[in-house]
């Protein structure tokens, strides 16, 4: 259960900085993606921020009234992706503005189904990683790991991991002397959830996918129940 290539991973970063602007989140993201390079997993990655994301939850917001929209170029790196993490700074105690649009264009394809006829995200595995100088990473993560299972996605153990420093303003996780890279609670999780990811990915790949039984959107559409049983109240 160690051999991990051929899996590829996606880290969206989510942080309000453009490149190549100092983000936090970059660093607790590349000890993640460090780990999944080392043994073998291709990693690729983009800040939000960069990209002309339109708001909405349809696919390509073109067709419904913007002028620009580049999610449909990067809905095909997120779909060539086994592993998804969305990584975010936490704002007023919340994702990012940032998370929120991404998580909303990933919605856009919750009724896309694969060949087999589940949803269109099935078999692929996510998570979460959270940085900031106040309390939030578990509300933050939640929210994005909510999400993310809603629309299909498989969440391994512990998927979650993050840094905060001081409540109030303080130094940031890059920041000199904020203890943050040498921080074992922050270490020690982010590496758990990396290994997670990668171990439940290798089994779906493996595997050939969620099992096709049960959840198939287009045999309920044509009457299919699965065994669930309705019987009718008088």
């Amino acid at each position: 259960m160690t051999d991990f290539d051929g899996l590829r991973a996606l880290y969206i970063n989510c942080t309000l900085k453009r490149s190549p602007e100092l983000s936090h989140t970059q660093g607790l993201v590349d000890a993640s993606a460090g780990i999944m390079s080392t043994n073998g997993v291709t990693v690729d990655q983009f800040r939000a921020v960069d990209h002309d994301i339109a708001t909405g939850v349809y696919p390509d917001m073109t067709e419904h009234g913007w002028e620009s929209d580049e999610w449909p170029a990067l809905t095909e790196r997120v779909m060539a992706a086994d592993i998804l993490v969305i990584a975010g700074p936490i704002w007023l105690g919340d994702n990012s503005s940032v998370t929120k649009r991404v998580i909303e264009r990933l919605y856009a394809l919750s009724g896309v189904l694969n060949d087999v006829g589940q949803y269109a995200y099935y078999g692929r595995v996510a998570g979460a990683l959270i940085t900031g100088n106040e309390d939030g990473i578990k509300h933050c993560s939640q929210n994005i790991l909510y999400s993310l299972q809603h629309i299909g996605y498989a969440i391994p153990p512990q998927a979650d991991a993050g840094w905060i420093g001081e409540a109030g303003p303080g130094p940031s996780y890059l920041d000199k002397g904020s203890g943050g890279p040498e921080n074992d609670f922050t270490n020690r999780n982010t590496t758990f959830m990396t290994w997670n990811l990668m171990h439940l990915a290798r089994m779906l790949r493996d595997a050939g996918g969620f099992p096709a039984q049960g959840n198939q959107r287009t045999k309920w559409d044509a009457g299919a129940r699965f065994d669930f049983h309705n019987p009718e109240y008088r």
